[in-house]
């Protein structure tokens, strides 16, 4: 579980760049903006033509035995195996999988995402994109001492995160090939989204949509709603609004056993920050939903898009009930799907 807030300061958002096909400089100059990003890849029709492979959240890291075991991939680990964020239990940002040099070649180098340790070599970063496969993205550091190529991640970790996060995003997005008709969501709520046909419509009314999915052991569900505006009230924090927001909507909407109502878990506050998602100031919220008085519970992922010409906050939710079973990919599905969404004129 999780136990703090993530409050942001201020109610500006930040709009983060687009980086370039191949980028290599000197990790001084790291915090140049062409290696800030939080969009999705773009022109990942280029490069190889071989396919790429791999679960997802898999990445493959190159690098000698001796330094994955030393304090390089202590340091590696410490950031690419954090846990994930909002889960209920621990789970690992990626699944990494390690090898040495002359091992990536072949079938291995066909991995959607893989981080590349060179040593004996001035310090720098490179970000490859389709070098081998596609998509696929690569990130090369390099450096003359264990010390160098530490001080190298250490300096880019966000972007490298945010670049691989990117990628399985995108992966995911490729594979919506089937998606389910929904022209009354584009009438009722000015808005457009991809959701695969492997879901089904639950609830609708004219201004809030719920789909399910049946998985093994439990189920996932995408929530689509808008409210006014001014739903968020200067009186309260960010987090007890975007609480008040859950558990009014979706408490009322959610059916539950009789003595139970679907909520925000009240026990931790959940992660908040905010994003840009298609060009509009958005927050984003991880964190745990369960049914009071009732052993049942999961966690969340929630947009609240501001819409300003219309006057209105989009919310958009996926949540997974899976008990006893791993639910890091089951998130990543539901964002995925959630950040197809485009809002009518």
């Amino acid at each position: 579980m999780f136990s703090r807030i993530e409050y942001f300061k201020s109610q500006s958002f930040f709009v983060l760049g687009c980086f370039s096909l191949l980028v290599f400089i000197s990790c001084k100059d790291i915090t140049d903006s062409s290696l800030k990003t939080n969009s999705i890849i773009e022109e990942l029709d280029n490069g190889a033509y071989a396919k790429s492979a791999g679960r997802s959240l898999s990445l493959t890291v190159v690098m000698d035995n001796f330094s994955w075991q030393h304090k390089i991939g202590e340091a590696f680990r410490e950031v690419l195996a954090a846990p994930v964020k909002g889960l209920p239990q621990p789970e690992p940002l990626f699944t990494i999988r390690q090898m040495n040099q002359n091992a990536f070649t072949g079938f291995v180098r066909k991995s959607r995402c893989f981080l590349k340790v060179v040593e004996g070599a001035p310090k720098g970063f490179k970000v490859l994109k389709n070098e081998y496969a596609r998509p696929q993205i690569g990130i090369v550091i390099s450096g003359q001492t264990p010390e160098e190529i530490i001080s190298c991640f250490q300096q880019n970790k966000e972007q490298i995160v945010t670049f691989f996060k990117q990628m399985e995003l995108y992966a995911k997005q490729q594979r919506i090939k089937r998606i389910l008709p929904l022209e009354s969501i584009k009438e009722d709520l000015q808005l457009t989204i991809k959701i695969p046909r492997s879901y089904r419509l639950a609830k609708k009314t004219s201004d809030f949509y719920w789909f399910r999915k049946n998985i093994p052991h439990g189920g996932m569900n995408i929530l689509v709603y808008a409210v006014p505006q001014d739903f968020f009230v200067n009186s309260k924090s960010m987090p007890q609004n975007i609480i008040r927001l859950r558990d009014s909507i979706s408490g009322h909407h959610i059916p539950v056993d009789k003595g139970g109502r679907f909520i925000t878990e009240e026990a931790f506050s959940p992660y908040i920050k905010p994003v840009t998602l298609k060009g509009f100031s958005s927050i984003e919220t991880k964190g745990t939903w369960e049914v009071k008085n009732k052993y049942m519970a999961g966690p969340f992922i929630n947009y609240i898009v501001k819409d300003t010409a219309s006057k209105r906050l989009v919310v958009l939710e996926g949540f997974v009930f899976a008990p006893s079973v791993k639910k890091r990919d089951y998130i990543l599905e539901l964002e995925a799907i959630l950040k197809t969404f485009t809002l009518s004129p």
